[in-house]
């Protein structure tokens, strides 16, 4: 083999071996450099306050600063836009809630906040299910569903309150309205936290809540519970029924979360991600800080939270199409 060809094989193989050693020495060295979590909710709400829980967790286990960037508005649309179109390199990540899933679909949308709710994401991690809860303003007429119900088709001026316009407690509302036949007004609010105060004030006769938000107002008797929107009773409430329970067996809403990554994202940076979110999930602590916030924790593969985002895009969808609720 003449020099040239020698020396020109030499370096090539040279370069392969650096190629591949570069490339190793970059997948072992993630995380090199701060992580950053999008909220798409403000500081001091439920998302945020468990984003930083988990954060600090995350940290402390990857050695590497956690860094929470608040991103509020447009019903999480906005810090949802803001992932989907960032590098994905392991370093950006959102936690939200189901909110991501059906705001595309309920709310009018330009070019820049839009966003591919099943195919412009990595799943990472869902990290819990939160039941949503009826409570209503103590009433002799509104102890009960079928009470309520009663109340409703005999002319008594009713109303439910839900954090936003398209959020799961919009859209369970509506449902039952629908299956129910009557026509209990929504009072749509801009985040959970004063929707609960107007009820407790009687503003309001009822709101559709996650279950943590509310523990002490119904320990109180400040809140009557009327019904949970799962399938099944919760074990943080095992003594409020369901809607099934009462006849209205399609309708339920459930309220989750999760950490999604944008589209593209290593798969090594999504599984060591999962690997620790997944140890996090089974401390003690975290345990029961979540059930503090009235969540269970859930955890398993990235193909669970793609499971979950995919049903709800499903069935969320269709009643959404059927009932005609948007944002407006």
């Amino acid at each position: 083999m003449p020099a040239s060809r020698r020396l020109f094989s030499l370096f090539a193989v040279f370069l392969t071996c650096a190629f591949w050693a570069c490339g190793s020495a970059l997948a072992q060295a993630y995380p090199s450099k701060p992580i950053t979590i999008v909220v798409s909710y403000p500081a001091g709400s439920d998302t945020d306050s468990i984003a930083r829980m988990l954060g600090e967790k995350l940290s402390a286990r990857l050695n590497t600063p956690v860094l929470i960037d608040n991103r509020p508005g447009a019903g999480g649309t906005i810090g949802n836009s803001y992932v989907s179109r960032a590098h994905p390199d392991g370093y950006t990540l959102l936690f939200t809630p189901n909110p991501f899933t059906t705001a595309p679909m309920v709310m009018k949308l330009g070019p820049s906040s839009n966003y591919d709710v099943l195919n412009g994401f990595e799943p990472v991690i869902q990290i819990g299910t939160q039941p949503l809860v009826l409570v209503a303003y103590p009433d002799p007429d509104i102890k009960t569903i079928p009470g309520m119900i009663s109340a409703a088709k005999a002319g008594k001026p009713l109303s439910y309150a839900s954090p936003g316009a398209g959020s799961p407690m919009h859209i369970v509302g509506e449902w039952l309205n629908s299956a129910a036949g009557v026509k209990i007004m929504h009072v749509p609010y801009k985040g959970v936290a004063p929707s609960v105060t107007d009820v407790v004030a009687g503003h309001v006769s009822t709101a559709w809540v996650t279950l943590g938000i509310v523990r002490d107002y119904v320990a109180t008797n400040r809140l009557t519970p009327l019904a949970i929107g799962d399938a099944k009773r919760s074990s943080l409430a095992p003594n409020v029924p369901t809607l099934t329970e009462f006849g209205y067996k399609d309708v339920v809403v459930g309220a989750w979360n999760g950490f999604f990554a944008p589209k593209g994202t290593p798969s090594d940076a999504i599984q060591m991600l999962n690997t620790n979110l997944n140890a996090i999930l089974a401390e003690s602590d975290v345990k029961a800080k979540l059930t503090q916030f009235g969540a269970v924790p859930v955890g398993g593969s990235p193909d669970v939270l793609r499971k979950t985002n995919a049903h709800e895009y499903q069935v969320m969808g269709k009643v959404i199409r059927d009932l005609h609720i948007s944002a407006e």
